[in-house]
């Protein structure tokens, strides 16, 4: 099993999944990429349930990269999911949204998101954002070791 640090990302528009895929690879960060299109989706890959119980034994990401506005959950939900169970409270999570919204930014703080990243406009202020991002949580920044009962 690969020791490379992999990154969640959730997001339900497919043109913006690929492209912070092609930014994170512009960037130079070669990490694996799991990708989920809602908010249920992303607690059950988290928590190993559903369609994602193979995943029971399997690490949890390094970095979440969480939309707000998701189908079925939406982004302000599954952070205070995250946040409320044990195994994934320190677990790092940047909201990348295309929210300017004041109350989304103090309702993801207020429940414990790490950073809060506005999507940029052009193609090459997201790939300078991606490598930043890439650099300080994927590198740089040193979490704590799950909490009780993480699988993996």
């Amino acid at each position: 099993m690969s020791s490379q640090r992999t990154i969640l990302l959730v997001e339900d528009n497919p043109d913006d999944v690929d492209l912070t895929r092609r930014a994170f690879q512009r960037a130079g960060l070669t990490h694996p990429m799991d990708v989920v299109e809602d908010g249920v989706e992303a607690l059950d890959y988290l928590f190993a349930r559903g369609t994602h119980t193979a995943r029971a034994s399997a690490p949890l990401p390094s970095l979440v990269l969480l939309d707000l506005n998701l189908p079925r959950l939406d982004g302000h939900a599954v952070l205070r999911q995250i946040r409320a169970n044990p195994a994934t409270r320190f677990l790092p999570v940047v909201i990348l949204t295309s929210s300017d919204e004041q109350r989304d930014l103090v309702e993801s703080y207020s429940h414990g998101c790490n950073s809060y990243v506005r999507k940029p406009v052009s193609y090459t202020e997201f790939v300078e954002a991606a490598r930043q991002l890439g650099v300080y949580w994927l590198v740089l920044n040193r979490a704590p070791a799950p909490g009780p009962g993480v699988h993996g």
